[in-house]
């Protein structure tokens, strides 16, 4: 009887313990946004003096990168510069930039400033809007951008 009772206790202390142990422990790390950058070195890119530029940071592992940057580069213009950056290729731009998701498009003005920033895919439709809409009024979209190909 001693036995069983002490084994009882025993058991209720082991799963007491186990249950505030779990309770310790703390989340998993879950992250809710992606860093993008809020201002550019323009002189670090295609272009400095363009009154706009469009960065695609992208990796060559990137399946989704390819397709963004058929679609970046409809945006490229005498009046946006467009400039790929490649993690392979410019790890030091993507590590400056604290650029943790690929495919991220940042929309820079001449100052540098980040006006718009796309992380994941995005339409070619979305893109070229969110330039439209940063210059100057009665911009129109190239006949490129538009139509369901293009999404």
């Amino acid at each position: 009887m001693q036995t069983v009772l002490i084994a009882v206790v025993l058991g209720a202390l082991v799963a007491l313990m186990a249950t505030s142990l779990r309770k310790r422990a703390p989340d998993p790390p879950t992250q809710t946004a992606w860093t993008v950058p809020q201002q550019l070195d323009r002189n670090e890119f295609d272009s400095p003096t363009a009154p706009w530029l469009a960065v695609l940071f992208t990796s060559n592992t990137c399946g989704t990168c390819a397709t963004m940057a058929a679609k970046v580069e409809l945006l490229r213009s005498s009046a946006v510069a467009v400039d790929i950056v490649a993690f392979q290729t410019r790890k030091h731009t993507h590590e400056r930039y604290a650029i943790d998701a690929v495919p991220t498009v940042v929309v820079a003005d001449v100052e540098g400033v980040v006006r718009a920033s796309f992380v994941g895919p995005a339409s070619a439709t979305d893109l070229w809007a969110a330039v439209a809409e940063l210059r100057e009024p009665g911009s129109t979209p190239p006949p490129e951008a538009h139509g369901p190909d293009n999404r």
